[in-house]
């Protein structure tokens, strides 16, 4: 009996061993799952198609603002109760070489409370802007949002104490305001950034900085620049401060692809990078640099270009509020420059410099008010046009637009014309009309060949022309000759 029960629990024992050695060989023979792999896109080798329909909202909306504030806008141009020489709003911290402690107490002072988020988006709207770029840092080095980087921003630091790139973010995507950051590659506020040009007297100062400015970009600007774009979700950065010789192409080039990896749709001026050709702001043929669109400052291009490019330009001499800076451009003007870089295919991105207490002063005001009623009765021939294949101006007081996917032509005309007005570049379809943008009444025209297209303006239309009206349109339907 004994023997029986032996040989039972001796069979059951292996029996069990069995099962474990199957159930085991079962799972062998099942696959690991493989693990995900990770897609590494090279963004510097973007085909065409991509970067067109990357780029296509920013070709369309031609005119944007231009937002630069920060601390130099308490010292307003004045240091030690003196007018710092030149165009010194944002530049007052090297410009008068005042030392970061010293520079330190007027982001200390730094206490914007008339700001308003929500009128600085209407203002926008209201001038007819579609996009905004706005300081998150600017050479200084200091911050208008929370950064959690560095306490040297404008919650941590300064009385303020509040978000602003958090209000005006949320206040342009409520306008339908497409949100843009500039940032600087220099910082004159970080010790490893600031060597090559502050504190010019100290010829310590002066040392091969290429070491410290690879740690800065690794461990402070990238991770700001990280911030930036997963809490603010920018459309566009707007690099500058690339001259510095510390700052490599090779740099630039892992730069643009660094902030691609973040944002793949994220549009990246070519300051990024070491291509730009001074002030005139297009790249060097020499090599191929990274960025999106050219960068011409305070200049417009001489002519056409095949590449992008957006001019961007002050409303008088100086980029951040310089409080004895009166020298500001006409509403005409500033229009003008916009009628002539669209006509040419180009951006238009245009500056205003708020105060300390955080309103944008009120010429700028004024202007932008003009522009955007100009540009209610006349913005189709602005916003998703192109420049013409031939021709984008005839004489220096006329230029042309093209409605894109259309044969819907515009010329603009920037001075008062006679009782007619004639055009050699554009032949309208038969039996079809020409508008004056703004009138209800078609104008008579004729063509022929020799003379061109001669559009007859009535007199009860001529006399409507005043000091206010800066530039007419007419709308023709037909092509390009």
């Amino acid at each position: 009996m004994a023997g029986k029960i032996i040989n039972s629990k001796l069979i059951s024992l292996c029996f069990l061993i069995l099962l474990v050695l199957f159930m085991n060989a079962c799972k062998s023979d099942k696959k690991k799952p493989e693990k995900a792999k990770i897609e590494i896109v090279n963004y510097l080798e973007e085909s065409e198609e991509s970067f067109d329909q990357r780029m296509k909202w920013w070709r369309d909306d031609r005119f944007g603002m231009f937002i630069h504030w920060g601390v130099y806008a308490v010292p307003a141009g004045i240091y030690n109760n003196k007018e710092v020489k030149g165009h010194n709003g944002e530049w007052i911290m090297n410009n008068a070489q005042i030392p970061v402690k010293e520079y330190e107490k007027f982001a200390k002072q730094f206490d914007p409370v008339k700001f308003d988020a929500n009128e600085w988006a209407k203002t926008m709207k209201d001038a007819g802007m579609k996009y905004v770029v706005i300081t998150s840092k600017h050479h200084d080095g200091f911050g208008l949002w929370d950064s959690k980087v560095s306490d040297y921003d404008v919650v941590d630091f300064a009385p303020f104490g509040k978000d602003i790139l958090k209000a005006l973010s949320k206040a342009c995507k409520e306008q339908g305001i497409k949100f843009g950051l500039y940032h600087s590659i220099l910082d004159w506020h970080h010790p490893g950034a600031q060597i090559y040009s502050y504190l010019k007297d100290d010829p310590k100062k002066r040392v091969d900085n290429k070491e410290h400015f690879a740690k800065y970009l690794e461990n402070y600007m990238k991770p700001q620049l990280k911030e930036l774009i997963e809490n603010y979700d920018p459309e566009i950065i707007w690099f500058d401060g690339e001259w510095i010789p510390d700052f490599t192409h090779e740099q630039g080039l892992e730069l643009y692809q660094y902030v691609r990896s973040l944002k793949s749709s994220i549009i990246i001026n070519n300051r990024v990078d070491k291509g730009r050709s001074g002030m005139q702001g297009m790249n060097k043929e020499d090599k191929k640099y990274a960025g999106d669109f050219g960068t011409p400052e305070q200049e417009i291009l001489k002519t056409t270009s095949t590449l992008d490019w957006e001019s961007c330009m002050t409303m008088n001499d100086t980029w951040g509020y310089k409080k004895n800076d009166h020298n500001w451009k006409s509403a005409q003007d500033l229009l003008h420059n916009l009628i002539d870089v669209t006509a040419k295919g180009g951006n238009y991105l245009l500056n205003v410099g708020p105060t300390a207490e955080g309103l944008i002063p009120k010429p700028s005001i004024d202007r932008l008010k003009q522009i955007g009623k100009w540009l209610k009765i006349n913005g189709e021939a602005i916003y998703t046009t192109e420049k013409l294949q031939n021709n984008y101006k005839q004489g220096d007081h006329i230029r042309f637009t093209k409605e894109k996917g259309k044969s819907v032509y515009f010329s603009i005309v920037m001075k008062k014309p006679g009782k007619t007005i004639i055009l050699k570049n554009l032949r309208p379809d038969e039996n079809s009309t020409i508008q004056l943008l703004g009138m209800e009444k078609s104008l008579k025209w004729e063509f022929n060949a020799e003379e061109g297209l001669k559009i007859v303006i009535p007199k009860e239309i001529l006399n409507t022309w005043n000091k206010n009206t800066y530039a007419w349109t007419f709308k023709i339907i037909g092509n390009e000759i």
